[in-house]
């Protein structure tokens, strides 16, 4: 799988916890209206909430909005994404 660079630092702009919007954003793994898992320039960043959706996605620039209620914003340690993936195919 193609790693894409996006062309801007990452920076989060969260407003009233309803709207975020995110640069520096290489890939978007998943999501759903609970949970969205991004890859950014410093690593993964897992978005909880209700209701999230993706408002608007940018790959070729690196940008992506984000609305719900957004309760956390947890990164992940380098290297974290690929240990994880490989315990969920040993355990299905």
């Amino acid at each position: 799988m193609e790693e894409r660079k996006s062309r801007s630092p990452h920076r989060i702009t969260l407003e009233r916890r309803q709207t975020a919007l995110l640069t520096g954003i290489a890939e978007v793994h998943s999501f759903d209206e609970k949970e969205i898992r991004l890859m950014t320039t410093e690593g993964g960043l897992q978005i909880k909430g209700e209701g999230l959706h993706v408002k608007q996605l940018d790959l070729e620039q690196g940008n992506v909005e984000i609305e719900g209620k957004i309760d956390s914003l947890i990164y992940q340690q380098k290297g974290m994404r690929e240990k994880e993936a490989l315990l969920k195919r040993m355990f299905r």
